[in-house]
């Protein structure tokens, strides 16, 4: 029997730099980040995130990344998991395959913003989705542009592709 709505929705925000930009942010950019942030949407029991490879699933919070850093509380949705399936393919046939990822414009945050949209009708902390624009803002950010873009975030889990 399946499980009837509704599902909560949280976002698990992880800093990748382990506490390293909050200390060193002003000295390389002249201004305060908290964090390198990485999120990921749970619902329906799983952790969704987009990487270099697409879009991966695995049990909430056991990525390498460890336990989240904190927890953001979406509310509910009423999509259910099979709908949620179909989505989900169908973002990583198109917009969210593999090849389509870039650290500052089309990421995991970029993800979990667009997925939060559609399953609660709100949108990912903005401290998060703006970090991009406001590292590239400064010198330091332009200076490391390249080598950044090169750079692929990928925490594992289970490649979600067009098959089933």
């Amino acid at each position: 029997m399946e499980e009837t709505g509704p599902y909560p929705v949280k976002v698990y925000i992880y800093d990748l730099s382990r506490g390293m930009a909050r200390q060193l942010s002003p000295l390389m950019l002249g201004k305060q980040i908290d964090g390198i942030w990485h999120t990921a949407i749970v619902v329906h029991g799983k952790e969704f995130f987009f990487v270099g490879e697409g879009i991966n699933n695995c049990a909430p919070g056991s990525t390498p990344l460890g336990e989240p850093d904190s927890v953001v509380d979406l509310g509910s949705t009423e999509v259910p998991a099979d709908v949620f399936m179909d989505y989900l393919t169908s973002l990583a046939e198109s917009t969210y395959r593999g090849d389509k990822y870039n650290l500052f414009e089309h990421n995991c945050n970029s993800f979990t913003s667009e997925v939060a949209q559609f399953l609660t009708g709100q949108n990912i902390p903005s401290y998060i989705t703006d970090l991009p624009s406001e590292v590239l803002a400064t010198p330091f950010g332009q200076a490391l542009r390249p080598l950044l873009e090169s750079i692929v975030i990928n925490p594992g889990g289970n490649n979600i592709s067009g098959k089933r």
